[in-house]
């Protein structure tokens, strides 16, 4: 009964087993066998050679992905409803020693090619303007709303001629592969992405995400950015053991297959209360308060997103048995 986020969704039992199976002695930090697996098997995933290093939170990638491609005294351009932007409290500033965030307006809260080139265009060479080093767009966006491969590289090639890094905050980036049916190298490094973080914790993790650089020379500091940020943890065995977990025999597509499928279910019953086509596992619909007091009644958790709006999220252990209940509520509002 509950829609407010998949943050809040159990942690998957192949997840938990694989935790418990690393529970013995091994080298502290990073040194471990588990960590030392995470380049290998992301650079097959990716159909590349990455380097890919553990954090406990999506704040951590993203601020650490930012850092490693702006200086303090530069720029991130990114969606203004991003959440680099609205959720992660000044982290990114924070990480970067002082980088500003340049904000965008999109519908959906995407970024297009167009808007990032007029942005830059608009700022002159000089000292006492901020000069942008980097892009930040969401896929999954903050509306549920996925970038496309070719949408990405679109943004890629104005990066590349402006001389800008691409980060892709993918908190949700298996819900939009669920979506898509391309592979994640499609979707990130052959499209242009230099920095990804890899969401695992909203689709079955417990306290693990991924930071993948496929410009390797551009991690090399990260290692150490990582440390000073409070990050490398000393078993960090336990966020390796995780993530691996996630990956085996493709579980992080599986769960985020059966989230899409459900938030479906619900977009169906929604009709014409969509505020956004569903893409993802987020479902934006138009409420009134007297209609989500009476969902509330019934027992349905879910988050008010401005006056007259609602978002529910679906999650990998939420069955169509669990969510039909909520579509068949919506529909007779």
């Amino acid at each position: 009964m509950r829609f407010f986020s998949d943050n809040a969704a159990p942690v998957h039992p192949k997840v938990l087993e694989a935790l418990a199976a690393a529970n013995g002695q091994d080298t502290a930090y990073d040194g471990d066998a588990l960590s030392g697996r995470l380049n290998a098997v992301f650079s097959d995933l990716f159909e590349t050679e990455v380097e890919a290093l553990w954090v406990a939170t999506g704040t951590a990638a993203n601020s650490l992905a930012l850092a490693a491609m702006c200086q303090p005294h530069q720029g991130v351009i990114c969606h203004r409803e991003a959440h680099i932007e609205q959720d992660e409290a000044g982290a990114p500033g924070f990480f970067t020693g002082g980088a500003k965030l340049m904000l965008l307006d999109g519908e959906g809260a995407k970024l297009s090619p167009e808007s990032v080139e007029a942005c830059c265009r608009a700022i002159r060479d000089d000292v006492h303007q901020v000069q942008p080093a980097a892009v930040s767009i969401t896929n999954a966006s903050e509306y549920g709303l996925v970038y496309r491969p070719d949408e990405v590289a679109g943004l890629a090639e104005v990066c590349k001629a402006r001389g800008l890094g691409l980060h892709m905050d993918g908190a949700r980036f298996a819900n939009a592969v669920a979506t898509l049916g391309c592979s994640p190298a499609e979707l990130t490094w052959k499209a242009g992405v230099d920095a990804f973080s890899f969401g695992f914790v909203k689709n079955g993790g417990m306290s693990a995400e991924a930071l993948i650089f496929f410009d390797r020379e551009m991690a090399a500091d990260t290692h150490y950015r990582r440390k000073r940020a409070g990050h490398l943890q000393s078993k960090g065995r336990f966020l390796a053991a995780q993530i691996l977990a996630m990956l085996e025999d493709d579980l992080w597509l599986e769960n985020a297959g059966v989230a899409n499928a459900g938030a479906q279910i619900i977009a169906e019953a929604a009709g014409d209360r969509l505020l956004y086509p569903v893409e993802a596992n987020e479902i934006f619909i138009r409420l009134s308060a007297d209609e989500a007091e009476k969902l509330r009644g019934a027992g349905f958790d879910f988050y008010d997103w401005g006056e007259g709006q609602a978002r529910l999220v679906t999650s990998w252990n939420q069955s169509a048995e669990n969510i039909r209940p909520l579509a068949e509520a919506i529909a007779s509002l």
